[in-house]
């Protein structure tokens, strides 16, 4: 493999450290987890004592300061290990930067420290049953009365919505207008008229709580606009998206890395006609053609990471990047299935759980299909 120089000796020594908490703490429970429908707010807590929560927050904020390829670490052996239930990616690296980023203090102090702890649980809701990848087609409201905005309407598809204590809700504070009247809102799932609807019943990704919200009538503290004025919210959104798209590609490769390891550990032990599978050359070329094509990916992603810890990844090359790497995904699962035969259907193989786990990729943080078209308007 090519070297990934991004990662230092203490880097590497955070990911051993984080790799053995989640075979002591996650994994052995997440088939459990699986029937429940969502993972236990112990977890949280556990990580959140470890520092696994929002590590980049400044230490006034609850964390440790540290730059985004912690993150990335505690992204890619969720992934690597088919832990899919655990959103702590998106409490951490979507949640929290558009409240560090264009929070105001008393927000910042009132959230993240709970955030860093555990002791509080985030979403995002942008989809609505009608608005999918369409942001500006929102149709959600937060109009002003006084000193509260009155939040009508509700979201799908909500990422840890179940488990969720605070939500960013997208909405429109100025119905008129398209994009320009756009506004992100700090909601507390505790508040008069905060619903929270059933528990998805998803093909993959089972033990992640993913859920409708509903809003009807719900009083929301003017103090908790997102931003210093109305109107922010696409722009706030199109600034973040990078980012989420990364993390998007930093699980999809891991999961991509794991799922050949397991794979190429399997064909070695199975036999057919006498002789190992591996010993067909159908299966050797499938399995060298894959591993070139997740390493390339794994440095294309490597180079998407080092430019976004400097901030220059830029929109045309996350959408570039999170294309590739889910497509490239989704096909690696399948090969790797086809080459379990039989038992890669069976959902007691952790390539099965990866198969079904990975085939919302191309779909979440804007389709695949937007992401080409966000790279064709920058030609």
């Amino acid at each position: 493999m090519i070297p990934r120089t991004l990662f230092d000796a203490d880097l590497e020594g955070f990911r051993d450290s984080v790799r053995k908490f989640l075979e002591q703490e996650a994994a052995p429970y997440h088939e459990q987890w699986e029937k429940d429908g969502q993972v236990s707010r112990e977890l949280w807590l556990k990580a959140g004592e470890l520092g696994f929560l929002c590590p980049m927050l400044p230490e006034e904020y609850g964390g440790v300061g540290a730059d985004f390829r912690y993150s990335a670490v505690i992204m890619e052996e969720i992934s690597r290990a088919g832990l899919s239930g655990i959103g702590w990616g998106l409490h951490s690296d979507i949640v929290a930067p558009y409240i560090l980023n264009y929070g105001s203090e008393e927000q910042k102090q009132k959230y993240l420290p709970k955030m860093a702890s555990g002791e509080m649980i985030t979403a995002i809701a942008m989809t609505e049953p009608g608005a999918g990848s369409d942001l500006q087609g929102v149709k959600t409201t937060a109009i002003r009365q006084g000193d509260h905005y009155i939040l009508n309407g509700s979201k799908t598809f909500i990422t840890n919505g179940q488990l969720a204590d605070l939500v960013i809700v997208v909405a429109k504070t100025d119905p008129k207008e398209g994009a320009k009247g756009t506004s992100l809102l700090l909601v507390e799932t505790a508040w008069e008229g905060f619903e929270k609807g059933q528990n998805l019943n998803k093909v993959g990704m089972k033990a992640q709580d993913t859920s409708e919200l509903f809003f009807q009538d719900v009083k929301v503290p003017a103090d908790n606009l997102l931003g210093a004025m109305e109107g922010q919210g696409f722009f706030q959104l199109m600034q973040e998206l990078p980012a989420e798209r990364l993390q998007v590609a930093l699980t999809a490769v891991a999961a991509a890395e794991a799922a050949w390891q397991w794979t190429l550990d399997y064909v070695k032990e199975r036999k057919a006609f006498g002789k190992p599978v591996i010993a067909f050359q159908n299966t050797r070329f499938k399995l060298a053609e894959l591993k070139a094509e997740i390493t390339a990916a794994r440095v294309f992603t490597d180079r998407c990471l080092e430019l976004h810890l400097d901030k220059k990844l830029d929109i045309p090359t996350a959408a570039m990047l999170k294309q590739h790497t889910t497509d490239l995904q989704c096909k690696v699962m399948d090969e790797c299935v086809q080459l379990h035969g039989g038992y890669g259907y069976m959902w007691e193989y952790p390539i099965a759980r990866a198969w079904a786990d990975s085939r919302v990729q191309r779909i979440y943080a804007g389709t695949n299909e937007i992401m080409k078209e966000i790279v064709a308007r920058s030609f």
